[in-house]
């Protein structure tokens, strides 16, 4: 019994602690352990991406879908692996030296998502031409499947790809 006070108190703060996170918004977390990680800082003025960076209600609604995404892969002849997502982890280091082999690169701020072997290309760059560039390098990987170029010339405007709440 002289235990109880202590566990009301944990129980207390831990409920606190919920509410105080709640009431920034609800939490997001890379609930799936997808690759994702800054490439350049170039262009400091760059809206960070999102990221894939989900809360605890969307990873329930993505769940379905990347479970039958990740199988048609393999259904349809085009992964050897039934799980089209367990190719990201391996990928992500391919991707990145590949991609930071690109001339110019670091002129840019450029972030990279990658899932069921596509890769996502988020940010900024100085010109068209290098954003063309780094969409060539990343199909060139072996079992990236496609490239999703979601990068905005300058730092002006409305980025292509969802931005990173203030935190």
């Amino acid at each position: 019994m002289t235990h109880r006070p202590a566990l009301l108190l944990v129980l207390l703060l831990a409920a606190q602690t919920g509410t105080a996170q709640e009431a920034n918004g609800p939490v997001k977390q890379n609930w799936f352990d997808d690759p994702f990680f800054q490439l350049s800082s170039g262009l400091p003025a760059c809206a960070v991406p999102e990221g894939p960076f989900y809360t605890a209600q969307e990873r329930r609604l993505q769940t379905h879908s990347r479970l039958e995404r990740g199988t048609t892969c393999w259904l349809a002849g085009k992964c050897a692996d039934s799980n089209a997502y367990r190719y990201d982890k391996p990928l992500a280091p391919k991707v990145r030296a590949v991609l930071l082999a690109v001339p110019g690169v670091k002129k840019s701020s450029v972030w990279v998502v990658i899932q069921r072997r596509w890769v996502y290309l988020q940010g900024c760059v100085p010109d068209a031409a290098l954003a063309r560039k780094l969409e060539r390098a990343a199909r060139a990987v072996a079992d990236v499947e496609t490239v999703v170029p979601d990068l905005m010339t300058g730092t002006r405007g409305k980025p292509p790809y969802p931005v990173a709440s203030p935190r």
